[in-house]
């Protein structure tokens, strides 16, 4: 019996086509500088979310132990998806669209053959990185979620993917890398709290802020009931 995620990834050629041909055809009729934005901003999205990890890697060196954990394990989560979503495409081998569907014109040239398309790498990064903002940085996710929209998107405007490729990579992305972040979460926040005593690591790690002395909490507190 042939397996729910084989069937979903002969749904392209079976359902897909239509639709992949819409967006292509119409892509193909959108200005010239909207089609270079859309080939270049494919790419360039990932690197963005590459950037913002590193602002957020820096901005955890004067935080606290479990801000600091999270800077690091964000980007392992989001290796970790991405990992997994290049085993499914080896293991369901779908065939790019433009490659197997005829007389079509695509803005991005095709991947070279054995690059398969479900789901799509590109998909599952945005997704996951947008995901783990939630959690580490939301005043950044506000950003990063409409961002990753646009990079899924982008890969079936540019014409390597079909539409099912790019959702199902969203989808796993959200699903996995938030919950891979928050079950490395403690083990991650003891080590660094470990990894930060020894002196060699101070200037990539950073240190965290000294605590607020108990006695002044307590009066800050006393103060505050008795307002």
């Amino acid at each position: 019996m042939t397996s729910p995620a084989v069937q979903l990834a002969k749904a392209g050629p079976e359902y897909g086509v239509g639709v992949y041909r819409e967006i292509t055809q119409w892509a193909a009729t959108t200005p010239g500088w909207m089609q270079t934005a859309g080939d270049v901003g494919t790419e360039l999205g990932i690197l963005v979310f590459v950037a913002l990890f590193v602002v957020q890697w820096w901005r955890a060196r004067g935080r606290d132990d479990r801000s600091m954990a999270l800077a690091l394990l964000a980007p392992v989560a989001v290796a970790a998806v991405y990992v997994l979503s290049e085993i499914t495409k080896v293991w369901l081998h779908e065939e790019r669209p433009c490659r197997a569907i005829p007389d079509v014109r695509t803005i991005a040239e095709c991947p070279a053959s054995g690059d398969w398309a479900f789901p799509s790498n590109h998909s599952v990064i945005a997704a996951a990185s947008a995901a783990t903002f939630l959690i580490t940085w939301r005043l950044v996710a506000a950003f990063a979620l409409p961002l990753a929209v646009l990079v899924a998107l982008s890969r079936v405007y540019v014409g390597v993917h079909y539409l099912h490729d790019v959702a199902a990579g969203a989808l796993l992305g959200v699903l996995l890398a938030p919950l891979l972040l928050l079950i490395m979460r403690v083990p991650g926040t003891a080590a660094v709290t470990r990894l930060r005593q020894h002196r060699p690591l101070t200037a990539a790690l950073g240190t965290a802020p000294p605590s607020e002395p108990r006695f002044v909490a307590e009066e800050a507190h006393a103060s505050a009931s008795n307002r």
